[in-house]
């Protein structure tokens, strides 16, 4: 089974449950946010992504991109698939109505993207990127370079990249060597070179506007000297038309593992005398300004790998409930489907609870970015900034991690049928594995959430989050509900263990920091877990709510129990060995000993 159908009442759900949606439509600027528009565009985005998108999935796997003569040519159906997109508006559904976008809320944006991306990752590389440059355009860019590239980017005639690695420089951005040189006319002239730019060329628009990071002449050394230039593949004349060919070109494309449909381009800068670039923002500012990209596309990313794995998901069940083999264990019968053995019903369940889980975990995340915008600079903005903020390493490095985890099981579910090209599940596990290595490493994003997440304030926004799930710790442990006190007990006993590991992480981040950073991963593991059976939690509260009024659709209430269940007896008990994990640092490795001398 290959064909996907977006889990649009899950999706709304975790959409109105979680991320609080029903409430934007009271908040001044979100107004138009209602329920039925809501409905209206899920199914909308539900039956494009089904039946425009998701065909070309397997299509732009065996066919990927070719590099010739005249630049970048994308598979069969590409082009034609990304102009019905960008003309139904889905480009810019999120972005402000000034420049050409709907101003909706994040928390119903989420959906659509998770919903592009499930049916055609490859495909959704490059609105990605797209979106998060305009994100940084809206920052730092002058009125004047808003007026020429902002609306054609956000309505999807043009696209966007983002250029930071270089072959030197791979995740320490202080190598970087591509320099940008002042002109008269307050221009400058970029050279350098940069790899891994996905859609850094394609045929699909007929301009993309490249973020370049670049050093000025005179910019000091490191970090501190790298600014952010704005490089167009065609310049635009005054009148808005396109001119000349920038020096700007796609000298190579990568031959990857997986999303072969998203052309990965050695970017060639000034060979022939200098790309025309415009600085944006203030000189040696530049990578402040694409950590405003880098925020955007890691969220993006962690529903990366949500979408993954709900694809991976639907195609294992519907193979599990076709595919027959062996006899019952319980009732004896021959020859059933094997959705019927106890092994792959577990199997079944931990694909569907982790990706309700970290798609829980998204979604009230853009609920948080929601609320942070509408209010605006102020402390209630900041603390919600400032939520969203400690959240985003936790979706990122555990919507990718879980993607990886969750396609695996998929082929494992197929059997030998799964190691066959042909079936489409190897396609969603080669697709996924770039997931947790590019916006920043797993590695990256457990450093991230320690020190510039957890630290920044001492602790004060980790401490919100305690509260919260202690909060509903208490909500289940007084319901009453047998079911929702046992989810309860084991989420309890998890915050436990990660409130434990953070104390010991703040004790030893001076003293003992080989440790600290040898313990980051495992701790963002820790934090993961916790969280996803916090909104799971949630989730089953909402959802006993329903079927004790007898609303809505019971047995889908149902199951969000059985799941929430599952998920708190067989997940968060994790949480005490990731915590032990955390606090043993690196205490097993004897200091000067080279463990990886040669025999």
């Amino acid at each position: 089974m290959s064909d996907y159908r977006a889990p649009v009442k899950d999706m709304r759900f975790a959409m109105d449950e979680l991320a609080g949606f029903r409430e934007l439509s009271r908040i001044p600027g979100f107004e138009e946010a209602t329920p039925d528009l809501a409905d209206a565009i899920l199914d909308e985005a539900a039956k494009f992504a089904g039946e425009v998108l998701a065909p070309l999935n397997r299509i732009g796997d065996t066919e990927g991109c070719k590099l010739g003569p005249n630049g970048v040519t994308t598979p069969a159906g590409w082009k034609e698939a990304y102009a019905a997109f960008s003309e139904a508006g889905w480009n810019g559904i999120t972005s402000p109505a000034e420049f050409g976008g709907q101003g909706l809320p994040d928390s119903l944006g989420v959906a659509v993207k998770e919903m592009v991306c499930s049916a055609n990752l490859s495909f959704s590389l490059g609105p990605l990127l797209t979106t998060g440059a305009v994100e940084a355009l809206l920052t730092c860019a002058s009125d004047e370079l808003k007026s020429v590239y902002l609306e054609k980017m956000i309505t999807g005639e043009w696209t966007g990249t983002m250029n930071l690695t270089e072959p030197q420089a791979g995740s320490d951005l202080a190598l970087i060597r591509s320099r940008a040189e002042p002109q008269a006319d307050g221009s400058y002239r970029v050279f350098g070179q940069k790899i891994f730019i996905t859609y850094g060329d394609h045929d699909m628009t007929d301009n993309i506007v490249h973020l370049v990071l670049a050093r000025l002449p005179d910019a000091p050394p490191g970090v501190k000297g790298i600014s952010m230039f704005l490089v167009p593949k065609f310049l635009v004349n005054a009148d808005g038309s396109l001119g000349a060919r920038n020096d700007a070109h796609c000298v190579s494309i990568e031959h990857k593992l997986g999303i072969h449909a998203s052309p990965t381009c050695v970017m060639a800068y000034g060979d022939n005398g200098g790309a025309v670039g415009y600085l944006l923002g203030e000189p040696n500012r530049g990578l402040e300004y694409m950590f405003i990209m880098m925020n955007e596309a890691r969220l993006g990313v962690g529903l990366q790998g949500i979408a993954l794995g709900e694809r991976a998901y639907q195609q294992a069940l519907g193979y599990a409930r076709e595919r027959k083999q062996g006899r019952d264990a319980i009732t004896g019968e021959a020859l059933v489907s094997i959705d019927k053995h106890p092994d792959i019903r577990r199997m079944l369940m931990l694909m569907k609870c982790r990706v309700e889980a970290c798609r829980a975990m998204a979604y009230y995340t853009s609920g948080l970015l929601d609320r942070a915008h509408a209010a605006g600079h102020t402390e209630e903005g900041k603390r919600q900034l400032w939520l969203a903020e400690f959240m985003i390493p936790i979706v990122k490095g555990g919507g990718t991690e879980m993607g990886v985890d969750v396609t695996s099981l998929g082929i494992q579910i197929h059997g030998g049928m799964g190691f066959i090209e042909e079936t489409g599940a190897a396609q969603h596990w080669r697709d996924s594995r770039i997931t947790t290595i590019y916006e920043g490493t797993t590695g990256i994003q457990a450093n991230d959430l320690l020190f510039r997440k957890l630290m920044r304030d001492q602790g004060a926004t980790a401490k919100l989050v305690f509260g919260e799930v202690y909060a509903t710790v208490k909500a289940l442990a007084a319901s009453g509900n047998p079911e929702l006190q046992a989810i309860g007990q084991r989420l309890g006993t998890a915050l436990k263990a990660w409130t434990e590991a953070t104390e010991w992480l703040a004790a030893n981040a001076r003293s003992g920091l080989s440790g600290v950073l040898t313990a980051a991963v495992p701790y963002l593991h820790l934090a993961v877990t916790v969280c996803g059976g916090w909104l799971m939690g949630k989730a089953a509260l909402a959802a006993a709510g329903y079927l004790d009024k007898g609303e809505g659709d019971q047995a889908f209430y149902r199951t969000k129990l059985v799941t929430a269940r599952f998920y708190a007896d067989q997940l968060l008990p994790q949480a005490a060995a990731f915590a032990e994990t955390v606090m043993a640092g690196d205490c097993g490795v004897p200091e000067g000993v080279d463990l990886f001398a040669a025999d």
